[in-house]
């Protein structure tokens, strides 16, 4: 008997294996949990075309690489920073979505159109940077908003319609370090900040008044500006008397005891509950892409991100002035504003002069553009004139403009783009993710290099009082092979004086301290600064704290502090092994440094005499 095979058997199979496959394929495609967080934050906000890239069909992140715009990733393929920077965005910022990714470090929309009170920011409780400034929020911001943002380094709330008293709960922060909140309506008193380690605050153009916190006497007192009725140092109004007003010494009192509180309930809840995860910190403050791998920057940089050039240098479109560079270096490829404007830029910093970024041209090839704003007393041909002579230096260690662009308030520079990134990068930025250090052969060459930089900007510039004035780490760029470029140089007769002695690094010499003026030897006590930097990996003082008042480096107190024979407990350890021989020359490089910074002029080398003994300095591998 022939058995006749059940009819349904085969729909049955077939119905159950395309139920399996939809079942796989639906697994595989289905978003990440950051992904469902950050659609649910797009979706509560307005105006998010740009966001076209922000859907289901892609991952945020593969690995480092974001396939999202606007969000920086980490190696294990989490959300760890949102950048969409003037995007014209509105609508409501959803900070609840955003506290279920905990990998997230740091958030910017600056210049956008958010409006109304500040969102709940305090359940972002592990945020590190935050960046709200000029968009248009407005009203008061509760005084406990900030408590629980432990972790917090960085608000940038500037240029906004906040009213209201500046929240108390911002002095309870242990980490903050730069605070933002000029250009709004905040009023009262200053609350007494207890932190003495402000790299950057601003509470100027807004309704302020009474006794400014003694902790804050050696800020900048441009910080301050714009509030008629502040008093006390560092502004040059004293106060009708100095005791301190009854509300800061209650508030003073108040924080103490809570910041006391605070501090014994942390200790005892990491006392009693043990990490069994340890997600990789991250400050987002400021991070680039070079070979595939994220480099940290020090915390003084400002983070990139992506925008449009248009976006960049709108007021210069609204002019009706594009078209027209002139064109420092003749034998460069040319090309126009416009060609500038088309591209996408990434967004490089906005320093003390202004903003650089990278802007790519029609061919391909990518140019670095920086623009000043403090060089308003500078004429068209007395800035035209020394630029063109800057465009004019050829010399292997030297970066020279391209092009310029002359306005009256604001002047861009056009500069070929350098492939890497400055050696403060390599000196301080790598070690947080255990990067290779640079070596002892490398170092020297690279001190080679930026003194014969240095020694042709001398014979260049032989009537310039200081031929560079701002030579630092961050000035100097390393190309792909690790040969000194230096930047921002010769440009002090160009920068208005009052802003060169608050930022210039010339201005931060002894003698500019004590005597009030620069030298030829100036330039050579920055040098020393930086041969000792190189050597010892620290970071001097004096040339990232820009708003104080040009002192002595305390890097160089400490090396005179210990064996001058030896030297071994100073040098950087990320340098690896370094022989006998090798050990000799690092020690008479130490001491070209501190002749270089001598405080005393008179002692201090010059140039020349600076440059030969670099010069005669070896080493087995270079």
């Amino acid at each position: 008997m022939v058995v006749q095979p059940n009819p349904i058997l085969p729909i049955i199979i077939t119905i159950l294996t395309h139920l399996a496959v939809v079942i796989i394929v639906a697994g595989a495609d289905a978003p990440s949990p950051d992904a469902i967080s950050l659609i649910k934050f797009k979706n509560s906000m307005t105006h998010t075309d740009v966001l076209f890239s922000w859907n289901a069909t892609k991952p945020p992140c593969t690995g480092k690489k974001s396939n999202w715009v606007g969000i920086l990733c980490n190696e294990d393929q989490h959300v760890i920073g949102i950048r969409l920077e003037g995007m014209k965005l509105s609508g409501a910022i959803d900070v609840d979505s955003l506290k279920n990714i905990p990998t997230l470090r740091s958030l910017s929309l600056m210049d956008n159109n958010f409006e109304g009170k500040l969102p709940n920011l305090g359940c972002l409780g592990t945020m590190k940077t935050i960046y709200l400034s000029n968009n248009k929020f407005s009203g008061e911001i509760d005084s406990v908003t900030f408590e629980r943002m432990r972790s917090l380094k960085k608000l940038y709330l500037g240029n906004n319609g906040f009213t209201g008293l500046i929240p108390l709960s911002l002095i309870t922060l242990p980490r903050l370090v730069e605070l933002s909140l000029e250009g709004n309506k905040f009023c009262g008193e200053i609350p007494p900040f207890m932190n003495t380690r402000f790299r950057f605050l601003n509470v100027s153009s807004n309704k302020l008044e009474g006794v400014i916190p003694r902790s804050l006497s050696k800020i900048d007192a441009t910080s301050f500006y714009g509030n008629p009725d502040l008093c006390g140092a560092p502004l040059i109004n004293s106060c009708k008397s100095s005791k301190l007003p009854l509300l800061n010494t209650i508030l003073f009192i108040i924080t103490l005891i809570a910041a006391l509180a605070s501090i014994g309930a942390v200790f005892i809840i990491l006392r009693k509950k043990r990490k069994t995860t340890q997600t990789r910190a991250f400050d987002a403050h400021y991070c680039a892409s070079k070979g595939g791998r994220e480099i940290f920057f020090p915390d003084n940089f400002v983070t990139p991100y992506y925008t449009s050039s248009i976006q960049i240098l709108e007021r210069f479109e609204t002019d009706n002035l594009l078209g027209k560079l002139v064109f420092a270096k003749e034998d460069h490829e040319k090309f126009e504003l416009p060609d500038l404007l088309k591209s996408s830029a990434e967004v490089l910093g906005t320093g003390y002069f202004g903003a650089s970024f990278k802007a790519g041209l029609p061919s391909g090839k990518n140019m670095f553009v920086k623009k000043f704003k403090h060089m308003n007393n500078v004429g068209r041909e007395d800035f035209q004139e020394h630029i063109i002579r800057l465009g004019r230096l050829s010399h292997s260690n030297l970066l020279p403009p391209v092009a310029f662009y002359y306005r009256k308030e604001e002047k861009l520079l056009v500069s070929d783009y350098i492939n890497n990134v400055s050696l403060a990068v390599y000196l301080h930025g790598n070690r947080s993710l255990d990067e290779p250090s640079l070596n002892w052969p490398t170092r020297l060459n690279i001190i080679k290099g930026v003194a014969n930089g240095l020694q042709h900007l001398y014979n260049e510039f032989p009537n310039l009082v200081v031929p560079h004035g701002h030579l630092k780490s961050s000035n100097v760029l390393l190309s792909e092979t690790m040969e000194p470029l230096l930047t921002d140089y010769s440009l002090v007769t160009m920068v208005n004086v009052e802003h060169a002695q608050q930022v210039m690094i010339a201005y931060k010499s002894p003698e500019y301290k004590h005597q009030h003026r620069v030298s030829k030897k100036t330039d050579v006590w920055s040098l020393g600064i930086l041969i000792i930097e190189i050597l010892t990996g620290k970071i001097p003082s004096n040339h990232f704290q820009q708003h104080g008042n040009g002192i002595e480096s305390d890097l160089v107190a400490w090396v005179q502090s210990k064996d001058q024979e030896d030297f071994s407990e100073i040098f950087d350890e990320n340098m690896g092994v370094v022989g006998k021989d090798d050990k000799k020359e690092m020690v008479k490089l130490l001491k070209i440094g501190l002749a270089c910074a001598e405080s005393d002029m008179n002692k201090r080398y010059d140039i020349m005499e600076a440059v030969k003994k670099i010069e005669a300095l070896k080493s087995k591998n270079l």
